[in-house]
C-alpha cells in the first residue's frame, strides 16, 4: 500500500486538486455560495496546481514538487487562517473582508453533516502537500 501511494502520489495529488477545483466551482455556480476574499485566495493557490501537476506527471518531471509545493503550502496557510477565523480563534476584526463583501465567517453547509468547505479545503491542501513531499522522495530528489 505504501509503495502504491509513493508511486502514484502525484496522481493522487492531482485528483485532490481536481476535486477541490470542481467542488469550488460547483459550490459557487450551482449552490450559489458566494466565495469570500479568503476563498478566492485559496482558489488562486489551487487552480494552477490543476495544470502544474499533470504536466509534471506527463513529462515525468521529478522536480514538479519545486513548483507545486509552495502553492500548496501557501494555500494551506490561507485555509488555516480562514478556518481559525471561522471558528472564532482569530477575531473577526482581522478578517480581510470589507463591509459590503461576503463575510469570511459566514455559516457554510456541511458535507454529510461532518465537514464544511473550509475544513475540506484545509485537509485538501495538507494532503496535496504531503503527497508532493512523497513524490519528491520517490523520484530521488534530495
Amino acid at each position: 500500500m505504501i509503495n502504491f501511494i509513493k508511486k502514484y502520489s502525484l496522481h493522487m495529488a492531482w485528483i485532490i486538486v481536481l476535486s477541490g477545483a470542481v467542488g469550488s466551482l460547483y459550490s459557487s455556480s450551482v449552490l450559489h455560495i458566494e466565495p469570500c476574499v479568503l476563498c478566492w485566495y485559496q482558489r488562486i493557490f489551487l487552480y494552477p496546481l490543476a495544470i502544474i501537476i499533470p504536466i509534471g506527471i506527463l513529462r515525468k518531471d521529478s522536480s514538479v514538487y519545486i513548483y507545486a509545493l509552495p502553492l500548496s503550502i501557501a494555500g494551506a496557510m490561507v485555509a488555516l487562517y480562514h478556518y481559525l477565523l471561522y471558528i472564532k480563534i482569530i477575531p473577526e476584526v482581522l478578517a480581510p473582508c470589507s463591509a459590503n463583501a461576503v463575510s469570511c465567517t459566514q455559516e457554510l453547509p456541511k458535507l454529510f453533516g461532518l465537514l464544511d468547505i473550509l475544513q475540506m479545503s484545509l485537509i485538501a491542501f495538507i494532503l496535496i502537500s504531503i503527497l508532493l513531499i512523497l513524490s519528491k522522495k520517490i523520484y530521488g530528489h534530495k
